[in-house]
C-alpha cells in the first residue's frame, strides 16, 4: 500500500531526543507534517509545541492516538511505555514509527510486531544508523567487496560512570526494571542492529552480563559473541565504569579491513593491501532525516522499502536478550 496525501504526524514522549535529533526532521520533509506533541506534563508539552511551532499539544496520549486530524504516530517514549502505546496506535489503525529499542524485552518486541502485521499497518523503528550516509558508505563498500568476504566483526565500546551513575539520581536507563541492560540497551542496540543490517541476521548468539560497579540496578559490564547466517563471526564489549572512553568497531575481510566508530563522528577508514583511505561524512544537523525521508519515501512510493522496518527490529531484540541471558531458545 503507498500513500499518495500529506501525513499528518504525532509524537508521543517529546523529550530531549525529539529537540534536535528527531522532531524536526518530520517538520523538514516534505509530505510529513508534525500536528500534535504530547507529554505528560502539560505545560512541558505547550512549551514545546509553542517553540517547535507544532498546531496542537496534549497531556493524554489517547487524545492523540485517537485525534482524526493524525494520520501517525511517533513513540519517542523510555522503552518501557512502547507496547502500551503501540497497541493504542494499531487499534487506532495508524502509521507508527518507535524509538529504539523496538521494546525492552523480546516478547513485547514480537507483540507489537504481530499487533501491526495482523493490521498490515506500516511499522518502522528508528535504527537511523541504516539511512545515515556515513554508514550506507560502509555498506556500499561490503557490497562492493573491497575488503574481500568478511570474515569476523568485533567492537568495543567503553566509558566513563556519568556523573548521574555517582549521585544516585534516578536514571530510567540504567532501572533495571525499565532496561536490564542499563546502557547497553540504550547504545548497543544501534550497533548491533547496524551489523544485522550489514552483514545478515545473527543465527548463534551467546554473552556474559553482570553489575561490577554497584552504581544501580542494571548490568554496567557485558561481553558477547555471535555468528551471523552466512558464516561470520562476531564479538563485542561494553563496559560503563572504565577510563578509557572507546568507540571502535573493525569488519575483517579476506583482503582487508573497516575501522568506524557507531557515535563518534570520526573517520570511516578501509584498508586494502597497501591502500588506506580515511573519509569524514558528517551527520545532518537533524540526525533522523534520512531516517523520516526514507519512511515517507516508503510510504508514498510502491518500489521503495524503508530499511528500518519492525522485523529486523524484532530480531535485534532477541539478539539483546541473548546476550543478557534472558532467552533459553535457540
Amino acid at each position: 500500500m503507498s500513500y499518495k496525501n500529506n501525513i499528518r504526524w504525532g509524537i508521543i514522549g517529546c523529550g530531549d531526543v525529539t529537540e534536535v535529533k528527531s522532531g524536526p526532521a518530520y517538520q523538514l520533509t516534505e509530505g510529513f507534517e508534525l500536528k500534535a506533541v504530547m507529554r505528560r506534563n502539560a505545560e512541558k508539552a505547550q512549551d514545546y509545541a509553542q517553540r517547535h511551532k507544532v498546531e496542537k499539544h496534549y497531556s493524554n496520549a489517547d487524545e492523540l492516538i485517537n485525534d482524526p486530524e493524525i494520520d501517525a504516530v511517533y513513540i519517542a517514549t523510555p522503552p518501557d511505555a512502547h507496547l502500551h502505546y503501540a497497541l493504542k496506535v494499531a487499534e487506532a489503525g495508524k502509521i507508527c514509527c518507535i524509538e529504539k529499542p523496538l521494546a525492552p524485552s523480546y516478547s513485547e518486541s514480537l507483540i507489537i510486531y504481530e499487533s501491526f502485521k495482523k493490521k498490515n499497518l506500516p511499522l518502522f523503528v528508528a535504527y537511523y544508523r541504516r539511512s545515515l550516509p556515513r554508514f550506507t558508505q560502509i555498506k556500499t563498500w561490503l557490497e562492493n567487496n573491497e575488503i574481500g568476504e568478511v570474515r569476523h566483526i568485533n567492537w568495543k565500546l567503553t566509558s566513563l560512570p556519568k556523573a548521574i551513575d555517582l549521585t544516585g539520581e534516578y536514571n530510567w536507563r540504567t532501572d533495571s526494571d525499565v532496561a536490564t541492560g542499563g546502557y547497553f540497551d540504550d547504545l548497543a542496540s544501534h550497533g548491533l542492529d547496524f551489523f544485522v543490517y550489514l552483514l545478515g541476521e545473527m543465527t548463534n548468539v551467546a554473552g556474559f552480563s553482570t553489575n561490577q560497579q554497584g552504581h544501580y540496578t542494571a548490568k554496567d559490564a557485558i561481553t558477547a559473541c555471535w555468528m551471523h547466517k552466512g558464516g561470520i563471526t562476531g564479538s563485542g564489549y561494553w563496559n560503563f565504569g572504565v577510563e578509557q572512553e572507546e568507540d571502535i568497531v573493525e569488519i575483517i575481510g579476506s583482503k582487508g579491513t573497516i575501522k568506524f566508530s557507531v557515535f563518534k563522528e570520526e573517520k570511516v577508514v578501509i584498508k586494502t593491501g597497501n591502500t588506506t583511505l580515511e573519509l569524514d561524512i558528517d551527520h545532518p544537523k537533524h540526525v533522523q532525516l534520512h531516517h523520516v525521508e526514507n519512511m515517507k519515501k516508503d510510504l508514498f512510493e510502491d518500489e521503495f522499502s524503508h530499511p528500518s522496518k519492525a522485523s529486523e527490529a524484532v530480531h535485534v531484540s532477541w539478539v539483546m536478550d541473548k546476550i543478557l541471558g534472558k532467552l533459553n531458545d535457540k
